[in-house]
């Protein structure tokens, strides 16, 4: 799970980083508030991207924090970002947090009973939750936010989303 939770997690999150760079970069060519990017959306009825990241960070933090049963720990965010510096330090503070994770906090979570406010008492299995709720709902988040500044033009593509590969030489 740690494979999964930080370190395929904090690389997203890197990746979604990098990406933001490339708004800023586009913005400031363009000559426009990057402010305009944050309030963007794919849909009226869909979260704006300001509002995914968010989203893609409580994902990434909550589910590690659930998983190792460590939620007391997890840092809170009240949601105030305006900017695009405040947006990045938030992802960035995720990345942090993330990487304060050992395997071995994961040690016990597959089997661990997991909850959530709005479940209304039900629950999954750590496996369950981390298979069928987390990792979709933070690729989802953080795809929908590749796809808000691609859809406004910033120049990016897969290899931006995708991040570096741990390409070898063949043997």
């Amino acid at each position: 799970m740690h494979a999964i939770v930080v370190t395929q997690f904090t690389k997203m999150l890197t990746n979604l980083l990098a990406i933001l760079g490339e708004a800023e970069k586009f913005a400031g060519e363009k000559k426009f508030d990057t402010a305009v990017l944050l309030q963007s959306r794919l849909s009226p009825d869909q979260f704006s991207l300001v509002q995914q990241i968010r989203t893609a960070c409580d994902t990434a933090k909550l589910g590690a924090a659930r998983l190792a049963d460590r939620e007391k720990d997890a840092p809170v965010h009240a949601d105030t970002e305006q900017t695009l510096g405040e947006i990045k330090a938030r992802v960035e503070a995720v990345i942090a947090y993330l990487r304060g994770f050992s395997p071995d906090a994961f040690a016990a979570s597959a089997d661990r009973r997991i909850t959530q406010p709005r479940w209304n008492g039900k629950t999954l299995s750590g496996e369950e939750f981390l298979l069928q709720h987390v990792i979709p709902n933070f690729y989802f988040h953080v795809v929908t936010a590749y796809a808000i500044l691609r859809h406004n033009g910033v120049g990016i593509g897969k290899r931006n989303y995708l991040g570096d590969m741990p390409y070898r030489e063949a043997a």
